[in-house]
């Protein structure tokens, strides 16, 4: 007897689905690997700054703060480009 046509619409549909599914799986891989590959950067760049662990966070803050104000941040405060 021949596969009918709704049938094999519906084996397609599932590969499909199968594929979608993969993909979701390796998009959240990606992304997971995006965040660790960040975080690396920072502690790279945290690491290569010349201040004390202890005036890190006032360090950080004066950044930000500059930052937030549109004034340049000098790249001896770790920020690079």
């Amino acid at each position: 007897m021949a596969i009918s046509k709704s049938a094999k619409i519906e084996a397609e549909i599932e590969k499909v689905k199968a594929k979608i599914s993969e993909q979701q799986a390796r998009l959240k891989e990606l992304e997971q690997k995006k965040v660790e590959a960040e975080n690396s950067e920072i502690v790279d760049i945290v690491r290569g700054m010349s201040i004390p662990l202890a005036e890190l966070p006032v360090a950080l803050q004066q950044i930000r703060a500059r930052a937030t104000l549109g004034q340049n941040v000098p790249k001896s405060e770790g920020v690079s480009e």
